[in-house]
């Protein structure tokens, strides 16, 4: 085995998760089998950011580094046969950014320890990465508990004849949600048109920008949610929720070359209508206790003048447009089982209280799950080390568009100026 028999970073308590502007401490140790003269014993903190043009490639071709802290452990001599312990503690700057990985990118917090031995032997390195998480809370976004609205209007055709318009309407209860909370999509489709529509669909949308040579775009869909139809001249209105799966918060401040964005598109494909609502995934929950969801004001119902003659039964029915609007039933679910009560737990989640109003038992703390596409565990309080999650509820289907998209999800800005936000990923 050689002289080194054993040569570790050690983090104090067992630590892997920190906050900007914590102390970290923890130990070098060192096992010999026979004394090991060295010049120097050195052990250093860094936290940087790389970025590739290529996915999973080690060719960086943007860097960014946010601190490099160096300590002499020991000087020059030699260390005799046995075991040696040599603590260090560094206190890591208030402005670094939550750690992050994915396939164009990642940044990376490491503690990196070195024996340099004297000329023509060899030196021996070792390191520890640990993950820093610098909390998004979302009562510091502007506007964040104002209704979540988006509308867009579309017109029908058939057989290129021009037979109406359907109008599409989607909110959120809120703008920003964190781990484990519900998120509550309403959608109101008013089909002023002769024929039925395709099915609705919502998808909870990740967008990863990378700033290499120029902007790379990884989009997923994170979970996805099909309705009914709607039927000519008829108003539905459906109602459906996603449980918001263990995910990198929203924007990592600090980090100037990778950007993460997420957003709830719902849409459908005849006739092709889009609208795209921002939504910010945080670590601190919005101070508000979630309502149902309220449309903004659209436009008012037009019946078509001349509908084709194939479509005068349709017509006939037209009074019935304007009726109460019909609840859509869905199809399927990327989230097969509901979501768990145990999920209340999270913090600064609404705490959940049965029909009758009595006190609810206070519900078991989420369990400990590695974040989808990202490196930050998200831990419950008083659990321990690491440990992957296996439930199903975060295991939705995906997708990635890889690459230079001709259009990338909009800004926020962009989405709150425009109420025809388009979305288009390729596969």
């Amino acid at each position: 085995m050689g002289r080194v028999q054993l040569f570790e970073v050690c983090l104090s308590h067992g630590r892997v998760v920190y906050s900007p502007g914590e102390p970290l401490a923890g130990a070098v140790r060192v096992r010999l089998a026979a004394p090991l003269p060295f010049r120097a014993i050195r052990v250093t903190c860094t936290g940087s950011c790389r970025v590739s043009n290529k996915a999973n490639d080690a060719a960086w071709v943007a860097e960014e580094g946010y601190f490099n802290s160096a300590l002499s452990l020991a000087d020059k001599g030699s260390l005799p046969a046995g075991e040696h312990s040599f603590p260090f503690q560094f206190l890591l700057p208030a402005t670094a950014p939550t750690s992050f990985e994915g396939p164009f990118g990642k940044i990376v917090h490491q503690v990196r320890a070195t024996i340099d031995t004297p000329r023509f032997s060899k030196d021996h390195q070792c390191s520890r990465v640990f993950y820093i998480l610098s909390p998004l809370n979302l009562n510091s976004i502007p506007d964040i508990e104002q209704p979540n609205v988006a509308s867009t209007t579309r017109k029908f055709s058939y057989k290129l004849v021009k037979t109406g318009s359907v109008v599409l309407t989607a909110s959120t209860d809120l703008r920003g949600y964190v781990v484990g909370q519900v998120l509550r999509l309403q959608a109101d489709i008013e089909n002023q048109s002769g024929k039925d529509t395709s099915p609705v669909v919502a998808s909870l949308l990740q967008k990863v920008s990378y700033k290499a040579k120029r902007w790379i775009y990884d989009v997923r869909t994170i979970a996805e949610v099909e309705g009914a139809s709607v039927k000519a001249w008829r108003r539905a209105q459906w109602q459906e929720q996603i449980l918001v799966p263990a995910l990198p918060q929203s924007a990592l401040p600090g980090c100037s070359l990778i950007h993460v964005d997420y957003y709830l598109q719902v849409s459908l494909k005849t006739p092709e209508a889009i609208v795209t609502l921002p939504v910010f995934i945080g670590n601190i929950a919005v101070n508000q206790v979630p309502l149902s969801p309220r449309p903004g004001p659209g436009p008012p119902p037009v019946v078509p003048s001349a509908p084709p003659q194939e479509e005068a039964e349709a017509v006939a029915s037209g009074p019935h447009f304007f009726s109460d609007p019909v609840s859509l039933s869905t199809k399927s679910h990327s989230q097969q089982q509901q979501p768990p009560a145990a999920f209340g737990s999270v913090p600064g989640a609404p705490e959940p209280h049965p029909p009758d109003g009595s006190p609810a038992p206070h519900p078991l703390p989420p369990p400990l799950c590695i974040s989808t596409g990202a490196t930050v565990p998200y831990f419950a309080e008083g659990s321990g080390g690491p440990v992957p999650t296996t439930s199903t509820l975060i295991l939705p289907p995906e997708y990635s568009s890889w690459g230079y998209p001709y259009e990338a999800p909009p800004s926020y800005e962009q989405s709150c100026g425009s109420v025809d936000p388009c979305l288009t990923p390729r596969s």
